[in-house]
């Protein structure tokens, strides 16, 4: 029997045991397709819109008021309640009812008037780091307006010109260009990344469980017996179906994602496939690295666990992987996602030329091909090497 007729009835043979263990369907296509809807779905609005902030409005003028419809007019806020006290505000904001509030103190509208600067106070949680980052970005564009808005009308009175109050007001102009993703759509820079990093999660697991498997359940003699000792051969046919389905896996979502939802790749179709192939390659050969240098259902799930679950803050997105410690710069570099992340961000999102990301293709392709290195090992392992519970 020839090695592609080997490695086809091993692929059968593969099939045959995906069909009889739901574990299978559930982690690769299930769980997969979960991932994708709910994450899409849950920042469809592209930010959060309408988080709710209270005000604490002791001069309840009408110069306060209008700060505050202008406060409850922005996208990401809405006033839903007027406290009579800070320490109200303070206690609502301490339970999570509202993610800040704005305080104006008696005289507010007086002293602006009379030009003596009074104090308008905004606080807000930053226990949730987006929430707090929105709420003080329209805490202090509603101040910044409102005083502008006053002073204009102060200077005005005083006589003088447009183009002096404006000089005065804003000394500077800023012309800002957002790269990329101009609506600043939080869907468009998280979800990119986190289910990607969730689906090679779910090829680590589940390449070294099936592997793990076979010595659990006493088959891996059976599948040295077809290959013919050939731990190559037993690797490749075991793998073909697992691959075939995380590569459709890998196309539902590039569709549903960049087709369906039309997410911003200007670099084109050929690199989202291409990085997809690489993506679920370089994961399966980690997986099985992994399960060659711990031959062991245990250990070997249990590092592929660790190093995926860690992909989540090694890619760079959550904290920029520049700003960290050196060493933690380096060890980034032995996380397959994270150079998933700098092609799809510099060549598939940025639309700059493959030769940029020409190291990161270079490590995704080493990944794939780690394997090697332990081939031997996982033979020795799938003919001699006993389960231990």
């Amino acid at each position: 029997m020839n090695i592609i007729k080997r490695i086809l009835h091993i692929a059968l043979r593969e099939c045959r045991r995906m069909k009889a263990n739901r574990m299978y369907l559930f982690c690769m296509i299930v769980f997969p397709v979960f991932v994708t809807f709910f994450f899409t779905s849950l920042m469809d609005e592209g930010q959060p819109q309408g988080m709710p902030v209270g005000v604490v409005d002791l001069d309840n003028s009408s110069t306060t008021r209008k700060l505050t419809r202008l406060l409850d007019s922005f996208q990401s806020t809405k006033v839903v309640t007027h406290f009579p006290s800070v320490d109200e505000a303070r206690h609502a904001v301490q339970k999570g009812d509202i993610y800040g509030f704005v305080y104006f103190p008696k005289n507010t509208t007086a002293d602006l008037l009379a030009s003596r600067q009074p104090t308008i106070s905004y606080y807000y949680s930053y226990a949730s780091l987006t929430a707090g980052s929105l709420v003080f970005k329209d805490l202090k564009t509603m101040a910044t307006l409102g005083s502008a808005a006053v002073g204009k009308q102060v200077m005005t009175a005083k006589g003088y010109t447009d183009r002096q109050i404006m000089a005065f007001l804003q000394p500077i102009m800023l012309d800002t260009h957002t790269v990329g993703n101009p609506w600043v759509n939080y869907n468009v820079y998280l979800t990119t990344m986190l289910v990607p990093t969730c689906v090679l999660l779910l090829v680590f697991l589940i390449t070294a469980y099936s592997l793990g498997t076979e010595l659990k359940q006493q088959t891996a003699k059976q599948l040295m017996e077809m290959s013919a000792d050939n731990p190559f051969v037993a690797i490749t046919g075991k793998m073909l179906p697992q691959t075939i389905v995380w590569l459709l896996v890998m196309g539902f979502y590039l569709y549903y994602v960049f087709g369906v939802l039309a997410f911003p790749h200007p670099g084109g179709w050929h690199i989202l496939l291409m990085l997809g192939v690489l993506a679920v390659l370089a994961a399966q050969g980690f997986g099985i690295f992994m399960f060659g240098l711990f031959p062991s259902l245990r250990m070997s799930m249990s590092l592929c666990s660790l190093w995926g679950v860690l992909s989540f803050s090694m890619v760079g997105t959550a904290f920029p992987t520049l700003a960290m410690d050196p060493e933690l710069q380096v060890l980034a570099n032995l996380f397959p996602m994270r150079h998933v992340f700098l092609i799809y961000e510099i060549a598939a999102f940025g639309g700059y030329p493959l030769m940029d990301v020409a190291q990161n293709l270079i490590a995704l392709v080493l990944f794939a091909s780690a394997p090697l290195l332990v081939m031997l090992r996982i033979g020795k392992a799938l003919k001699e090497y006993v389960y231990m519970p």
